[in-house]
């Protein structure tokens, strides 16, 4: 799990949106194309089970990322997740797009990156994680890093561990109990 600071979970408790960007986080950052130029994704199974656990509980969830693909859609459809923002090389945009959608402030938002890219959103955000095999000059400006590696649960844990902050991990995890 993340390493535990005082601040970090100070800033974890108004936390009511989280911004993943894709690829690094949500995918281990390859990119794979055919001969025809279809593209093609991995995704963690457990990063989905993590984004739903917060949409669940009342934390809205979004992707900001500064590429395209119909694979990203498609994954975040049928995860039910409906704030999706590609080919976004303005990130600070569509942050401020969706803080306005939502009625939130930046103090209520996390960000999960791995790379430059990212930075403009995680200076802005009230949390920003990176995770495990993040770009090293993104680090200073992280509160968080996860031990897990992007596409391969670093999302699952940043859900796991923002749900037990605030206290609604136990209650999710009923949930699958009472089945």
């Amino acid at each position: 799990m993340i390493e535990l600071s005082n601040d970090f979970k100070q800033r974890v408790q108004d936390i009511k949106c989280v911004i993943f960007d894709v690829d690094g986080v949500l995918t281990d950052g390859k990119l794979f194309f055919d001969l025809n130029g279809q593209e093609y994704k991995s995704f963690h199974a457990q990063d989905g089970q993590g984004l739903k656990l917060l949409q669940q509980n009342g934390i809205e969830v979004a992707i900001i990322s500064g590429r395209s693909s119909p694979i990203v859609d498609r994954r975040m459809k049928s995860l039910g997740v409906t704030h999706v923002y590609q080919d976004q090389e303005n990130k600070t945009a569509a942050f401020n797009d969706l803080l306005k959608k939502l009625n939130l402030n930046a103090n209520q938002v996390a960000h999960v990156g791995d790379d430059l890219p990212d930075l403009a959103l995680m200076t802005r955000a009230r949390l920003a994680i990176a995770v495990q095999d993040a770009n090293p000059s993104i680090l200073p400006y992280c509160q968080g890093q996860t031990n897990r590696l992007g596409g391969q649960g670093a999302a699952r844990e940043v859900c796991d561990t923002i749900l037990s902050i605030q206290n609604k991990l136990a209650t999710a995890v009923q949930l699958f109990t009472d089945v």
